[in-house]
């Protein structure tokens, strides 16, 4: 990799991570642009598919909202990096689709996504919370799925503010025996607990602790639960006010200590609930993450419209900084509200079409 690259991607990086630390981003535009000029450079499949929706050096956009996004499943066609992917830190893959394609998202170093997502999770989840948790996780362990970005992100949490942490999902199973073992310890310790997991997983340790009990575990004062997911087509599914109300019941915690977390594969940085249990519930994201929703057009929709949202990430460095994705929201003030995933989407939001997306970037 030549040294003007280095240079270039170093001082990038250093910009980011200071506007992480300081939670402002000075001039938004100017510096999602020169990351967008830094990738037409050096990120040659990116490059190609913004030529042929006529962004260039020479014509570059006027500000943020106006750079083209890439759709989250190309990231199944090319290696949509800075760098040479076979020299990534970390390879993070999407959920297997029918057809068993899994998107891959190659990230160059630690320095952005462990500056990024916990700085996010901090002031999403802990809230100025001056406690160590103890962890209790329902999602998968990085020490046997090491794709998983959610599994390596809450890893990064747990050592970065708990005390220790337990793992329950292995495979497609619960370690429900464990989980009640490892959460009556907790209470008995008196250290307050994060339970992250996904709502299916939820769902199924509810069921489990209906049938066999407990059917109560009290955690500490101060314990909350992120749920990070929704059911993504299973089977059975309730909805996420049920949900959270049978949550709180059954932990003893309020539904304001449930706060859902929204990310993807594709992106190093993630949208938390807003503070309190109004509906429907408005997700905030760091100043270093902004988004809007688009028509089935790619024309960008106002505030309160709903459409799939686009996501602009300057923790997307060394990937692509812009994203279009499959899920249907609304910009509202303050942040976002979800309304799921769009049925039977694949690309969208942009005006190629599939093959010649696949064309443009291979």
């Amino acid at each position: 990799m030549n040294s003007d690259y280095r240079a270039e991607a170093g001082a990038l990086d250093a910009e980011i991570v200071r506007a992480i630390e300081r939670r402002h981003v000075e001039d938004f535009d100017d510096l999602a642009l020169r990351i967008l000029a830094h990738q037409l450079r050096f990120n040659e499949p990116y490059a190609r598919y913004c030529a042929a929706l006529g962004v260039t050096f020479d014509r570059m956009p006027a500000t943020w909202d106006r750079i083209p996004p890439v759709p989250a499943a190309a990231f199944k066609e090319a290696a949509l990096c800075t760098f040479d992917p076979t020299q990534a830190f970390r390879t993070f893959e999407t959920s297997g689709t029918t057809s068993g394609a899994r998107g891959k998202h190659y990230i160059e170093d630690a320095v952005l996504y462990m500056s990024s997502s916990l700085a996010g999770f901090s002031d999403g989840i802990l809230r100025h919370a001056n406690t160590e948790f103890r962890f209790l996780m329902l999602v998968p362990d990085p020490a046997h799925v090491p794709q998983s970005s959610l599994g390596y992100m809450m890893d990064l949490a747990a050592e970065d503010f708990g005390d220790k942490a337990g793992w329950y999902l292995h495979g497609d199973s619960l370690l429900v025996d464990r989980f009640v073992q490892d959460a009556r310890n907790a209470a008995k310790d008196g250290v307050p607990v994060i339970i992250a997991g996904t709502a299916f997983a939820f769902l199924t340790l509810l069921d489990t602790l209906h049938e066999y009990g407990p059917t109560t575990l009290p955690l500490p004062a101060g314990s909350k639960i992120m749920e990070t997911g929704g059911f993504k087509g299973r089977t059975r599914q309730i909805s996420r006010t049920q949900l959270y109300d049978d949550l709180s019941l059954a932990f003893g915690i309020p539904t304001s200590s449930i706060i859902a977390e929204y990310g993807m594969t594709e992106l190093l940085s993630q949208y938390y609930d807003r503070a309190g249990d109004e509906e429907p519930r408005v997700k905030i994201a760091p100043p270093w993450l902004r988004s809007y929703a688009v028509d089935e057009n790619g024309k960008k929709l106002p505030p309160g419209v709903v459409g799939a949202l686009v996501h602009v990430d300057l923790a997307n460095r060394s990937s692509c900084v812009a994203i279009q994705t499959e899920d249907l929201g609304a910009v509202v003030e303050g942040g976002i509200i979800l309304f799921g995933r769009e049925q039977g989407a694949e690309l969208r939001g942009c005006s190629l079409d599939a093959e010649s997306l696949r064309a443009a970037i291979s």
